[in-house]
């Protein structure tokens, strides 16, 4: 298979299977001629690869991912504690977003919104809220 019917069968673009093959994550084998001949093992680890990065794992945690997952000796502790690290840091990043609306949420509240130049959202931006 080509670049473009692994990007067709995966969704992931072109650009992003360089880029996986560039850090490593994949190996697709390479012709004569220097084209990449994709197996179906190299699809399967890209679909793997999809997935973790739309549950928000960065490329490190998808090294360490896709190690386990090769790795049939591993421990499924090992693996639940990958994810209960990315689940903590998931739950981190809410709890900033919360706070985040919250602020901007009283911030609005608190602006008339109208034709007089005093304003708490630009005060508070500005550090004099």
């Amino acid at each position: 298979m080509n670049i473009g019917d692994v990007s067709a069968r995966t969704g992931l673009p072109a650009k992003t299977i360089r880029y996986y093959e560039d850090i490593n994550l994949i190996k697709p084998l390479r012709d004569d001629n220097g084209y990449r001949r994709f197996r179906e093992q190299d699809v399967h680890k890209l679909n793997f690869l999809g997935r973790a990065r739309a549950l928000g794992f960065t490329i490190e945690d998808c090294r360490t991912l896709l190690a386990l997952y090769e790795d049939e000796t591993r421990a499924s502790a090992d693996v639940k504690q990958v994810a209960r690290d990315h689940l903590a840091q998931v739950e981190a990043k809410i709890a900033d977003l919360n706070a985040m609306r919250e602020t901007l949420s009283h911030l609005i509240d608190a602006c008339a919104g109208d034709d007089r130049p005093d304003c708490p959202i630009l005060q508070d931006l500005g550090g004099k809220g």
